[in-house]
């Protein structure tokens, strides 16, 4: 009796024992599975944390360079993913490689010209233009205009880039740009590397489906080759006041006009720009600046014309070229309320000199000598848009061929006090932020005693997500 109390008593101690051992086990594995979700959960709380601060550097960055411009018309939003919460973002090991996908957009346009005057022979009395430089109408008839295909996105929390692809009517394909640029320096500065239209003036910088016309100045044409554009480097910085100021400088290799491509080891081309702006009440805010570039060249190919200006002679330039750049910019909309009515006034004035030595080839005898000339060109134009979608705009534009020494010969070459100008008249229709119907015409007499009447008619349709565009 007393061996089977004691083995009772034993067994009952022992029992709990390994009840214990047993919930000290399922205890530990709890622990263990707790510890797993929670490394979890900091693994996508810390991954959500670095895409939210990814965004605020970007729209932060959109807020400075913008943030006066309240009374631009509406414009495609800028393509910033909202963050989903019902979808988890990677941890560890799992997938996300559509965070890596650029927005990408098509720009497509096209339409009709006709003019009263051969475009084949174009060119502008008194004025040297580069060969191949496409100013003018362009080709008569119905045709396809310069379509844009455009690829951007952030890299990482320091850099984003960006290319625009130019679809030519010719069927040929061109890099308009592709670059990339800072997005977190400190200091209001940013920092810009690749191929890209360079920040002299106003217009420079913009695309061309972002015109209120349907071409570029005449300006522009004669002293920019339309627009210029280089590969190199840009530095600019945004100063911490109220009032918009900014600071820019370019350093490029030079390829285009006013510039040549040559192959250089050093720089071809530099600029430095300075633009400042501001609001007025809440209706009105404006922008103004001044640009100088400076270009070098060497056997650049020009369209110079005869004596009697009929006959264009291939002559080529070697030497430097410097274009200042006057911009001014003044928008109105009501209370800063642009969608129903508003109205913009812009102008620049462009100083070109170049200086140098000009060879050509009257009649299989090349000369050759010093060339200087200083020219000067100015636009003005205003766009009202009376009621929604629908916009009205006028622009009047002259050339002076100024001054321009020849040393040797001039009697061979075209000197003419004549100032090219022209004017145009817009109308057009924008159903939406993303499409837009336009009709021009157009009084161009760059042409000496030729006068041209020109009528033009576009479309514009944007597809896919398109970024902001610049005041």
């Amino acid at each position: 009796m007393h061996k089977l109390f004691t083995a009772s008593l034993a067994l009952a101690l022992v029992a709990p024992l390994g009840a214990l051992a047993d919930g000290a086990s399922s205890t530990a594995a709890e622990i263990q599975l707790l510890r797993n979700e929670m490394e979890a959960m900091r693994a996508q709380y810390e991954a959500r944390l670095q895409a939210m601060e990814q965004r605020l550097l970007q729209v932060q960055r959109l807020l400075q360079v913008q943030r006066f411009a309240a009374s631009t018309p509406p414009q495609a939003p800028v393509p910033v993913e909202p963050l989903q919460a019902a979808a988890p973002l990677p941890v560890a090991n799992g997938g996300g490689a559509n965070a890596f996908n650029p927005a990408m957009s098509l720009i497509l346009a096209g339409g009709y010209t006709r003019t009263s005057q051969d475009p084949t022979g174009y060119h502008m009395t008194g004025l040297q233009l580069p060969a191949g430089s496409g100013a003018g109408p362009g080709s008569r008839g119905f045709g396809l205009g310069e379509s844009e295909l455009g690829l951007a996105a952030n890299i990482d929390p320091w850099l984003r880039g960006a290319a625009n692809i130019s679809l030519h009517a010719d069927n040929t394909v061109s890099v308009e740009e592709a670059f990339i640029q800072t997005t977190a320096l400190s200091e209001g500065l940013s920092l810009k590397a690749g191929r890209f239209f360079s920040g002299v003036g106003y217009l420079n910088s913009q695309h061309a489906h972002t015109w209120d016309f349907v071409d570029n100045p005449l300006v522009y044409q004669a002293f920019l080759g339309t627009q210029y554009g280089d590969d190199g480097v840009q530095l600019r910085w945004l100063a911490p006041t109220d009032q918009y100021l900014e600071l820019g400088a370019e350093l490029g290799r030079g390829r285009s006009f006013p510039g040549s491509d040559t192959g250089r080891n050093g720089t071809g081309m530099s600029a430095l720009t300075l633009h400042t702006g501001g609001d007025i009440g809440d209706s009105h805010n404006w922008r103004a600046g001044v640009s100088l570039l400076t270009a070098q060249a060497t056997d650049q190919s020009l369209t110079t014309m005869d004596a009697s200006g009929s006959k264009g002679i291939n002559s080529s330039f070697t030497g430097n070229t410097r274009v200042w750049v006057l911009d001014g910019v003044w928008k109105w909309a009501p209370n800063g309320n642009a969608t129903r009515t508003s109205f913009k006034m812009q102008g620049e004035y462009l100083q070109s000199t170049r200086s140098g030595s000009l060879s050509y080839d009257p009649g299989n005898a090349i000369l050759s000598d010093a060339y200087r000339a200083e020219q000067s060109g100015w636009y003005v134009q205003g766009v009202y848009q009376f009621m929604p979608s629908w916009r009205l705009g006028l622009r009047t534009e002259r050339l002076s061929p100024g001054a321009t020494d020849y040393a040797i010969n001039p009697a061979l070459l075209a000197r003419s006090g004549y100032q090219p100008n022209k004017n145009s008249l817009m109308f057009d229709f924008n159903p939406s932020e993303f499409s837009r119907i336009r009709l021009q015409l157009a009084q161009d007499k760059s042409r000496q005693g030729l006068a041209d009447s020109q009528f033009s008619l576009q479309y514009q349709m944007s597809l896919g997500a398109h970024g902001a565009h610049s005041y």
